[in-house]
């Protein structure tokens, strides 16, 4: 079952990164900052669940000008199972729904795996733009 998070989801959701997520997110999470996401797009956090375990999560948040998917992470055990291809699903909805046009899905360049699934849903790798980023 796909659905949104809530507050007393958090946990597992934390718990679930830190076993699941990809090594090419150094950015680091904690229950503060996804509040402040929930505060600000209640429905922007995204859980499939699995007789009562959240087995999966992704953030799709919008900004006002696109559409944002990261933190794609799915229990090891429950993939290929096209739970991952629901929540993106999913997420587009959310995210149109709020006025998006455009989706962007945060991938780590050498993450052959990650790469391969966005592919196959339809993403292109965009070679034209590159992102620099800083921790603030």
């Amino acid at each position: 079952m796909i659905r949104v998070a809530g507050r007393d989801d958090l946990a597992a959701v934390l718990a679930l990164w830190q076993g699941a997520r990809s090594s090419h997110a150094v950015t680091p999470d904690d229950e503060h900052v996804l509040l402040e996401l929930l505060a600000h797009d209640p429905g922007s956090l995204l859980v499939a669940e699995d007789e009562g375990e959240i087995v999966a999560a992704l953030i799709a948040a919008w900004d006002g000008w696109r559409g944002n998917m990261y933190r794609l992470a799915v229990v090891p055990a429950h993939r290929r199972r096209g739970i991952a291809r629901r929540l993106v699903s999913a997420g587009e909805e959310h995210l149109h729904a709020l006025g998006a046009r455009r989706v962007t899905a945060l991938v780590g360049r050498d993450d052959e795996r990650a790469r391969s699934m966005w592919i196959a849903l339809g993403y292109e790798f965009d070679t034209a733009i590159g992102r620099h980023v800083r921790n603030i």
